[in-house]
């Protein structure tokens, strides 16, 4: 590919610094070209997808993971059918929970939840704290 920029010059080109070329690049919103030794290159055929990707941002007032999600939307059919079956749920006591027990239920489902979570987290180290 002769016509082509490198990261540094379609960074320049566009606006997005090089790290933000990446990011893009990673999470799969553009496939630049790679020269025999390995380098990005932008042709013209990327550099009009980050332009039309930052009109779409700005136009939308949206985030690049916006734009993530949407593909991920797009590609993994599992997560697409768990979220338009959470769109379309009712939200609905448990039969076996009273009405009034109803709050404090969800309350320890929440507590639950987040604990479940933070526990997932990687902990801080006195080198990393």
């Amino acid at each position: 590919m002769t016509d082509a920029l490198t990261i540094h010059e379609a960074a320049e080109t566009t606006g997005w610094s090089p790290r933000m070329l990446r990011y893009i690049e990673r999470n799969g919103l553009i496939e630049p070209q790679r020269s025999a030794a390995g380098y990005r290159l932008f042709g013209a055929a990327e550099l009009q997808r980050l332009r039309t990707l930052k009109e779409l941002l700005g136009d939308y007032d949206l985030g690049l993971g916006d734009i993530g999600f949407a593909l991920r939307l797009r590609r993994e059919q599992s997560l697409r059918d768990a979220v338009e079956a959470w769109f379309e749920a009712k939200p609905q006591r448990p039969v076996d929970v009273p009405a009034d027990d109803w709050l404090s239920f969800e309350q320890q489902k929440h507590s639950k939840l987040l604990a479940a979570v933070r526990s997932r987290q990687p902990q801080p180290t006195p080198e990393t704290a």
